[in-house]
């Protein structure tokens, strides 16, 4: 996960920032051929970098806690709306494996329905791309460079051990803030 956080998720937030003084040169020139053509490296980079910045906040090791399930409003809501945690864990495994390429699942507060969902993006698109209600929880990264050097090619595996780091904390914290 250093390579991950230190590399990856660095290239994202890198790409992002040259992308943006790109885009206001674009703007100062009045140059909109090159503003469309930015605006792609900007939701893809701006994209990783917020869903990384979830992701970091979603882990920590075992020896701290992670793997603990969550409790009080988040861990009812876990049962209310999917039976248990381990449906839950069941099913963002199944969508999360089942996902073609790269991409992310999420668990996600619906602020429409005032329910949790489970929803899946494709490569570095946020989850706000899925629709202004959803309020992402916990995402669990199914690139291949989240996985790769200890998996190899098996992503189910990785998603059926990231379970024991995960940390409930945040998604607990946006869940409470967001149902207040």
């Amino acid at each position: 996960m250093r390579l991950h956080h230190q590399k990856h998720h660095q290239a994202y937030v890198t790409n992002y920032n040259n992308a943006l003084e790109q885009l206001e040169a674009a703007i100062a020139k009045g140059d909109a051929t090159a503003v469309v053509r930015l605006q792609s490296a900007i939701k893809f980079n701006g994209g990783g970098h917020i869903n990384h910045s979830i992701f970091w906040k979603n882990l920590k090791p075992v020896n701290e806690g992670g793997g603990e399930p969550p409790h009080s409003s988040l861990g009812w809501a876990i049962d209310a709306d999917f039976g248990s945690l381990e449906a839950l864990v069941q099913k963002m495994n199944a969508e999360g494996a089942a996902l073609q390429g790269s991409g992310w699942v999420w668990l996600a507060l619906d602020k429409g329905f005032k329910k949790l969902t489970v929803k899946t993006t494709a490569n570095q698109d946020p989850l706000v791309t899925k629709g202004a209600n959803l309020v992402p929880l916990l995402g669990i990264d199914v690139w291949e460079h989240a996985y790769y050097l200890q998996y190899k090619n098996v992503r189910p595996d990785y998603l059926k051990n990231i379970w024991k780091v995960i940390d409930w904390k945040y998604a607990s914290e946006v869940y409470e803030k967001e149902t207040a």
